[in-house]
This record gives structure tokens, C-alpha cells and sequence, in this order.
């Protein structure tokens, strides 16, 4: 028992008690009783003890022993001090202590750190474990972080080593291709003189397989002729009735095989002043936009065709209206005169072809062949033979006397916008939506030449008056000139992004005017390298031509006027 009340150990709480702690109460002293008896006292306190042990001995409660704990609360700094300085008797360094503690802790320059408590060897030992947790659980965030990015860092070296190698091998197939690129073209430029020479040789061999195409047929000609005249001295027939004369079909015209003296290579002209040109008259002639345009070869007549489907004819410059005519069904694209002055020719979006009469005032013929829209149209300088360009990508030729199609030429692989007669030959050029301007014999139907360079769909192509050189136009604004015996590109001009719908010489050929679809005609001097631009209308400007003395300049547009410009 005596063990067990020594293990069972209860702590009771200290109070301290002072006597000099006012609290309010009257003390008085106590006399001594003398009849006290200590020894009655402690014999009743055992006897009181040792029934009470009996009592919990028989009811099986055990007594515990109360034994007192002390805690011993670590001391503040300053008292720390203060106790040292009491110690050893430094009282003079202690109010020292003292003054300037309270002062520094009034002014609240003293840390809670400064003044805290004396650490001893288990509050340093707690720190100091404290530390190592956190340290190392630091060291296991550390060292999971370090996995990882030895991770990372083992696929980004595997990548890095394969780029590497796959750029080295790169590197290797460069130099190997610049190597042969190298050596292609030394190779290449071995071949080159032997390319340039096959080159010359193969277009003088064209030129000369031309020539004597060209040459053969004016012999077959003249054989046939001689042919023609020998049988009819032999035969010598009697001439026909004229019943039986009259119902004989014409046998059709015959192309010229020899070749006519241009007259105006000889000639100069005078050069029109194109800065100077300025708006002269207005006419409001259509009631949808004037689409092309043509100047009577003998008389000051102008011919506008519109997409009202109708044609006129206009006294120039009084702008007298003299005739007009109605037949087509849609809307009219191209016209042109006979060179006697004596029919005019029209292109219509109804596929068709028409003569017109001035005699009889009718129309004289109709052409039909075309399966598709005709957009231009031009006659022969012998006036025996009419050709066309349409929207089913061949141009045809037209016998005038018996009134069919005589040829067809099969080459673009795109409309053929536009068609002219090279002057005083048997060519005719062609510009077509392929981007290409074509030169072609009408009497073989081949062509002769092509030229290529445009990027756009060529909107139309014109003849100077002397022959050598070709204009052309497209729909990215650009005016190209050929020259016809180099068989090459003589200049570019662009002036603006606006398509070009048509060009045209003036008789001198040094001045090229272009209708424009900025609403602008653009005057061209290729002498000077010079552009005017000359505005009035209203709308995109669709054709524009120079009159025969290159006097006047009329432009025709979407605005439904023609106008006239002089200097």
C-alpha cells in the first residue's frame, strides 16, 4: 500500500499568501488556549487516519498520496540581470540597468525577442528539433523536386541529342544537294551554248519553212491560174445564157498571194500633242453603255454600237445623228467598216454576225456559226473577207460573196476578246482570255506566231498604220507593244490597276490612247515616256479610237456618251 500511494501522486495548486496584502478585514489576535493538548490531537489524527484506511480497505477505494510538484518557469532577461547584478552587488550598474530598460522599453524599441525569456538547454534543444523537422521536410520537398527535374531534364537531353542528329543529317543532305545543284549547273552551262544554237537554228528553220509555205502556195496559185487560162484557150467555150449565168453560184473570193505595198510605210506624221487634248463634246446617243467604236474609212462618220442592241452612225464633230439599226437580239460588242465605205459589219452577244447594208439600208448577210457570244469583229483590206473572235475560243473567216464561213483558226484555249487585220497582209492577230496575242495566216488557218507575257486575260489588240508593231492589253492595267519582225517584247506600260479595255494607235504611232475602268482615257507618248490622262466620263471608259488625221480622239463608256477630245 505503502507503494502504491507513493506512485499515485496528486498535485495541489500553490497560493502564496502575503502578509503585508491589504484586503479589507480587521485581524485581532487569538489567545492560546492552555488546556491544548498536542499529544490528544495527533492520538485522535491517527485514529482518525487508520479508520479511514479501514473504511477504503473495506469498500475497495484506495487513498491517494497528494505530493507536491514544482515547475520551474524559466526568468525574462531583465530580471535575469537583475538577479546577477543583486548577486554579485553591482547596484550602481543595476539602476544603470534599470533607467535606461524602462526607457528603451517606453519608446518601444525593444523587440519581443530582445525581452522574451532566458532560453536554457531543453527550450534551445526544443528550437534546435524544431529546425531539423522543418529542414528536413524541406529536404524531402528538395529532393522529390530534384527526381523530377532529373526527369525532365533526361528527356529534354534525349530530345536535344536526337534534334542534333537529325539537324547534323540535314546539314549533310544540304551540302550533298548544293553539291549537285553545283554540278547541274555546270553541266547545265556546257549544254547552253549547244541550247542556243539548236534554238537559232529551229526559228530560222521556222521562218524558212514560212517562207516557203508562203512561196509554195503563191506557185500553186499561179499554177492553177495558168492552169485555168490553158483550158480556157484550148476549151474556148461559147458564153452562156444569161438565164444560165445568173443562176450559177459565186465561186467564192480569192485570198491575195501576193503581197501589197503598206502605203504608209513611207510616210511620217505628225505627232498629236496628247497633253493638250481636252474635252470637246458630249454626246448621249444610247441608252446602255457604248461599246466599241469605228471610223468611216472615207468620210467624217463615226459608228457606235451599244448594249441597247442597236447601231448608229454620227456626223463628226456636229454629232448629227445620220443613221441607225435594229436587228440583233442581244446586246452588240464589236463594229467595223468595208473599206469602200460601203457596208459596216457588227458583233453582237447573240452569236451572230451581221452585215449591213448602206445601198439598201437593210441587213445583207447574217453568220451564225459562232456557238457562243462574238465580241469582235474586222474586215480585210480587200473588203472580200470578214473575220470574228468569240467566246467559243476560235475566230473564223467569212466569204462576203458567198456569204459562209471560209475558215476557221483552233489554237486559244480561252475566248478570243478581240481580232484585227495586220495592214495590207493576209495575218490577222487575235487576244484572247489564255493571256496570249496570236498572229495567224488566213490562207493556211496556222498560226504563226505566238506572244506570250501578259499574266491577265488580254482585253484587246490593235495595228500601228505601218504594221511592225503590235498593242495589247489586259486586265491587270497593263499595255504591252510587240514588235512583229523581232518577234519580241518592245515596252510596258502601266499606269494604275484598273483593267484596259481597249487600245489604239494614232496614224503617227508614236501616241497609244487606252480606255480605261477607272473611268479615264490614258494618252501614252512612247517618244517621251510620257501619260496624260484625260477625264469627263462618268463611268468606265470601253473603247477609244483616233480619227484617220489624228485630229480628233472619241472614247466611248458605261455612261452611255461618246466624247470627243481635240488639242
Amino acid at each position: 500500500m505503502a507503494d502504491q500511494d507513493d506512485e499515485e501522486i496528486v498535485a495541489l495548486e500553490q497560493v502564496e499568501f502575503s502578509d503585508d496584502e491589504d484586503d479589507g478585514m480587521d485581524y485581532g489576535m487569538i489567545e492560546e488556549e492552555d488546556d491544548y493538548d498536542d499529544e490528544d490531537e495527533e492520538e485522535d489524527l491517527d485514529k482518525a487516519l487508520a479508520s479511514l484506511r479501514n473504511e477504503n480497505m473495506a469498500t475497495g477505494v484506495t487513498t491517494k498520496t497528494v505530493r507536491p510538484v514544482t515547475h520551474v518557469r524559466p526568468s525574462v532577461v531583465d530580471d535575469f540581470i537583475r538577479n546577477f547584478l543583486i548577486k554579485v552587488g553591482m547596484t550602481r550598474s543595476l539602476d544603470c540597468f534599470n533607467t535606461e530598460w524602462y526607457e528603451l522599453q517606453a519608446k518601444g524599441k525593444l523587440s519581443e525577442e530582445d525581452v522574451g525569456v532566458v532560453p536554457d538547454i531543453y527550450l534551445r534543444n526544443q528550437a534546435l528539433d524544431e529546425q531539423v523537422k522543418a529542414l528536413r521536410q524541406q529536404l524531402t520537398k528538395m529532393e522529390d523536386i530534384t527526381a523530377k527535374a532529373q526527369g525532365t531534364w533526361d528527356t529534354f537531353r534525349k530530345e536535344r541529342d536526337f534534334h542534333r542528329m537529325h539537324h547534323k543529317r540535314v546539314v549533310q543532305e544540304k551540302k550533298k544537294l548544293v553539291l549537285d545543284i553545283k554540278r547541274l549547273k555546270n553541266h547545265y552551262a556546257g549544254y547552253e551554248p549547244t541550247l542556243n544554237e539548236l534554238r537559232n537554228k529551229y526559228e530560222m528553220a521556222m521562218k524558212e519553212k514560212m517562207l516557203m509555205r508562203l512561196e509554195r502556195d503563191r506557185m500553186a496559185s499561179r499554177v492553177e491560174g495558168l492552169e485555168a487560162q490553158l483550158k480556157s484557150l484550148e476549151a474556148a467555150p461559147k458564153e452562156p445564157p444569161k438565164e444560165k449565168r445568173a443562176k450559177k453560184k459565186p465561186a467564192g473570193s480569192i485570198i491575195p498571194v501576193d503581197a501589197v505595198t503598206n502605203p504608209f510605210i513611207e510616210q511620217e506624221f505628225d505627232t498629236p500633242q496628247a497633253e493638250r487634248f481636252q474635252l470637246n463634246k458630249t454626246f448621249r446617243g444610247h441608252q446602255n453603255p457604248v461599246s466599241a467604236l469605228a471610223w468611216h474609212p472615207k468620210k467624217p462618220i463615226l459608228a457606235t454600237v451599244s448594249d441597247d442592241q442597236t447601231w448608229k452612225l454620227w456626223s463628226v464633230p456636229s454629232g448629227d445623228l445620220i443613221m441607225s439599226g435594229e436587228g440583233h437580239k442581244d446586246w452588240l460588242s464589236g463594229v467595223d467598216f468595208h473599206p469602200d465605205g460601203t457596208h459596216l459589219a457588227t458583233s453582237s452577244g447573240d452569236n451572230t454576225v451581221k452585215l449591213w447594208s448602206f445601198q439598201t439600208a437593210s441587213c445583207s448577210a447574217t453568220f451564225q456559226d459562232h456557238t457562243q457570244v462574238v465580241w469582235d469583229t474586222a474586215f480585210h483590206y480587200t473588203g472580200d473577207f470578214l473575220v470574228s473572235g468569240s467566246m467559243d475560243h476560235t475566230a473564223k473567216m467569212f466569204d462576203i460573196s458567198t456569204k459562209k464561213c471560209r475558215q476557221t483558226f483552233r489554237g486559244h484555249v480561252d475566248s478570243v476578246n478581240s481580232i484585227c487585220f495586220q495592214p495590207f497582209t493576209n495575218n490577222i492577230c487575235t487576244a484572247s482570255g489564255d493571256k496570249t496575242v496570236s498572229l495567224w495566216d488566213i490562207r493556211s488557218g496556222l498560226c504563226i506566231q505566238t506572244f506570250y507575257g501578259h499574266m491577265n486575260s488580254c482585253n484587246h489588240c490593235s495595228f500601228n498604220v505601218k504594221g511592225d508593231t503590235i498593242a495589247s492589253c489586259d486586265s491587270d492595267g497593263i499595255v504591252k507593244l510587240w514588235d512583229v519582225r523581232m518577234v519580241a517584247e518592245r515596252m510596258t506600260l502601266q499606269k494604275g490597276q484598273h483593267p484596259i479595255n481597249k487600245c489604239e494607235f494614232d496614224r503617227s504611232g508614236n501616241v497609244l490612247a487606252a480606255a480605261s475602268d477607272d473611268g479615264t482615257v490614258k494618252v501614252f507618248n512612247l517618244e517621251q515616256d510620257t501619260c496624260t490622262e484625260l477625264r469627263g466620263h462618268e463611268d468606265a471608259v470601253q473603247s477609244v479610237m483616233f480619227d484617220h488625221n489624228g485630229k480628233y480622239l472619241i472614247s466611248g463608256g458605261s455612261d452611255c456618251t461618246f466624247r470627243i477630245w481635240n488639242a
